[in-house]
This record gives structure tokens, sequence and C-alpha cells, in this order.
């Protein structure tokens, strides 16, 4: 895949410079990124939910003691990450750019689902924000929508991110966070 350093900071034009210069970095010439995560799921009925969704990212242990692996690169359909889970199969996604920021957005696409993204910028770090979501091609309503509750940053050097879904009535399904090395750099 070739490398286009400029999908991530032209859509964030002047305003790429409030990232961190780590992420910056990241985000032009790609990546590879490891270490450990912490993987956990709701209760009751929402932790049955979130096992589901974990299996379809492939995740298969909760807990401590996981293992993730995030390759990112780019190129002229949009940003692509690669993960793996404690050398499971492979959950990829692809992220393609609309308007510019801060009103812009980025549609993230994985399997049956579709969603899209805001995003601000705070203190260096990068926070998602959903807006909508499709499944299989079609919109769910707001009350229906699960929603995605994720970021990432740079402390001391190191990639730190979270992931958190939750349900409408059900609250946390899965959730998923961790400090990672950058274990490679494009270019």
């Amino acid at each position: 895949m070739s490398t286009l350093p400029d999908v991530v900071e032209h859509w964030f034009g002047a305003d790429f410079s409030a990232l961190h210069p780590r992420l910056q970095s990241l985000h032009r010439g790609g990546g590879l990124l490891r270490g450990p995560v912490d993987i956990s799921y709701g209760s009751g009925v929402a932790r049955a939910v979130g096992r589901l969704l974990a299996w379809r990212m492939g995740i298969h242990d909760a807990g401590a003691g996981n293992m993730l692996e995030v390759i990112i690169a780019s190129d002229a359909s949009g940003l692509h990450w690669s993960r793996r889970f404690n050398h499971g199969p492979v959950f990829k996604s692809v992220f393609q750019p609309s308007g510019g920021y801060p009103n812009g957005y980025w549609v993230e696409r994985s399997g049956l689902i579709t969603l899209w993204l805001q995003v601000t910028v705070q203190e260096g770090a990068w926070h998602w924000q959903q807006k909508r979501l499709r499944l299989l091609g079609m919109p769910l309503p707001g009350w229906l929508m699960p929603r995605t509750i994720a970021h990432k940053e740079v402390v001391d050097g190191n990639y730190v991110f979270s992931v958190e879904i939750r349900f409408p009535a059900l609250g946390k399904v899965l959730a998923y966070c961790g400090t990672l090395d950058l274990c490679a750099e494009g270019r």
C-alpha cells in the first residue's frame, strides 16, 4: 500500500499541528503499534451482546494480559486500520474523510457497520464522536443506535487509547483500552 502522507493532514488543515507530534507522524506515514490491552464486558444481556461483538472483531479473551497489534496505513481510498487481538484474525476498517476539521467527519466501514465520526482535538489527543451508524446499509434511529466512545493520545511517548461501545438500555457492552508501543513507522 503506498503512503499518502496528506490524507489526515489535509483533512485537519492548519489544525493538524494541534495533534501531538507523535500522532502527526503516525498519521503522516503509517506505522505498527503493539502492546497489552484490557478487555471488559457489561453484565447480563450486555455481556452476551458484548461477547458476540467481540467475536466479530476477533477478540476472544476478556481481562488483562491480551495483546493488540494495529497497522495504520493510507492510500487513495482512505486511512486503513488493521487490528489483531492475541494473534487472532485481522479486523479491518477503512476511514474515508469528508469535509474538513472541525465540521467534517470520517466514515468508518468495517464489515456490516458504517459509522460517521466527527473529531475533536483536546490537549493533543484525538477524540472520536459518533454521529450516525448504518447496519447492513440501513440507518438506525437514535434511540436504537449503539454509541462508540473512543480516543487516542500520546503519553510518555506511548500510544494510549480507549474504546467503549454502549447500547441503549444495556449500557456498556464492550470496552478495550491499552498502551501501545510504536514498533515501526512508515516512510
